[in-house]
């Protein structure tokens, strides 16, 4: 059991996996959307590290299937399926008080330019941005939300969160765990002597498309649309 330190310690993926393995993870996963307050949490590098630990926790949640592959599936499908209930409820939550969150003020956990900004990506994506959303953090926190505020169909918002989750998810999980293996086999490197430098690269990477829109794009603000 890990035990907490200082704050950086919330934004080490291994931090958590090593705290409360499967179960805490689902929770980050369903919390990021499902509960809109997980934006400072860390999304893609902690499904890349978990992928790495995905036999271990498979084994420690329900016993090992025997194979990395089925277990590397089984973490990535409960990810997916928490991802799919999160943005669900997130968009619930949009189809029935959404449009008042247009006048919340700031607090520690809610600032309303993320959701503008959400907003505007939706407007420019429609349909496709429920799927996009997933890998850019911050902005997959809100989106779910938006859709439901302009009523987007719930059976095409069903359908694209699915689609969504899923390639998120395995894309990121299998990349950790079979990278791990590659790095392990071909060059004796174990990718879990080095997770600092590992989530520092991930960050930089998935954060840099919504620095640069911050930076560069313009600063709009939609008029609130109406609820449905």
């Amino acid at each position: 059991m890990e035990h907490f330190d200082s704050w950086k310690d919330l934004l080490n993926p291994e931090f958590y996996i090593k705290l409360g393995g499967y179960w805490l993870i689902l929770f980050i996963i369903f919390a990021e959307t499902g509960l809109f307050v997980g934006f400072f949490l860390p999304g893609d590098s902690l499904l890349f590290i978990s992928g790495i630990y995905s036999v271990e926790m498979i084994s420690s949640a329900y016993g090992s299937t025997g194979s990395d592959f089925l277990d590397t599936t089984l973490l990535a499908l409960s990810i997916a399926a928490a991802a799919t209930i999160g943005n669900e409820v997130g968009y619930w939550f949009g189809r029935k008080a959404g449009p008042a969150l247009y006048k919340k003020n700031d607090n520690f956990f809610y600032k309303k330019k993320y959701l503008y900004q959400a907003h505007n990506f939706f407007a420019k994506h429609g349909s496709l941005a429920i799927i996009l959303a997933r890998f850019l953090p911050i902005v997959r926190t809100f989106v779910p939300i938006v859709a439901g505020i302009v009523g987007m169909n719930k059976g095409r918002f069903f359908l694209d969160n699915v689609l969504g989750a899923l390639l998120w998810s395995f894309s990121l999980v299998f990349a950790g765990h079979y990278l791990d293996k590659l790095f392990i086999d071909q060059f004796g490197i174990d990718l879990k002597a080095h997770l600092e430098l590992i989530i520092l690269i991930l960050i930089v990477f998935t954060t840099l498309p919504v620095i640069f829109k911050i930076v560069f794009g313009k600063h709009e603000e939609p008029d609130m649309p109406n609820q449905p």
